[in-house]
């Protein structure tokens, strides 16, 4: 075969590649459009105090809760990108370079986690923190996973102990040890 035929071949042969993974993504933020987006990060003062530091990290993705491979594609939630990670008393605030930030307020979270993988990272091990929230606990009885991997690994620890404070003290129970 003469090389400006195998050369022809393989760049049609991307191109027809690249246009189906375009088309699979279209399809993927089409097909989860119903996911609520989720709200935008407060300004600095309606944060609260800072639980933890800023923590660097990865941001690897958000899917359906219970179903690690069922990526998010709408509202950005699927796209990985560096970030930071904090717990606020208001929430976690992870801000995303090239992609919109995400912030998990308390009310909305359900539990925090670990796990080995993630739809677009496999890890091994436990080397995912898992945030499970719903961006609209009242009409949401699903519920969203989202997947960060911290740059160092001792610092899990530090967002899951403050994440799960947090869960401890939500408004409703806050509330009812006032009331005991």
């Amino acid at each position: 075969m003469p090389p400006w035929l195998s050369v022809t071949l393989m760049s049609v042969l991307a191109v027809v590649a690249l246009s189906a993974m375009a088309v699979g993504w279209r399809h993927r933020v089409r097909a989860t459009a119903d996911v609520p987006a989720p709200p935008a990060v407060p300004a600095e003062d309606a944060l609260g105090a800072a639980r933890t530091a800023e923590l660097a990290a990865t941001y690897v993705s958000t899917t359906r809760a219970g179903d690690w491979l069922d990526r998010v594609g709408a509202h950005g939630l699927g796209v990985r990108s560096a970030a930071t990670v904090q717990v606020r008393d208001a929430g976690v605030v992870v801000r995303r370079r090239g992609a919109p930030d995400v912030f998990v307020p308390r009310g909305s979270l359900r539990a925090v986690g670990t796990s080995g993988g993630m739809a677009g990272k496999v890890v091994g091990g436990e080397g995912l923190v898992v945030l499970t929230w719903a961006p609209d606990p009242a009409t949401d009885a699903r519920g969203l996973d989202t997947g960060l991997r911290l740059r160092h690994a001792h610092e899990a620890d530090a967002l899951r102990t403050a994440t799960t404070d947090l869960i401890g003290t939500t408004p409703a129970s806050a509330g009812a040890e006032e009331n005991s």
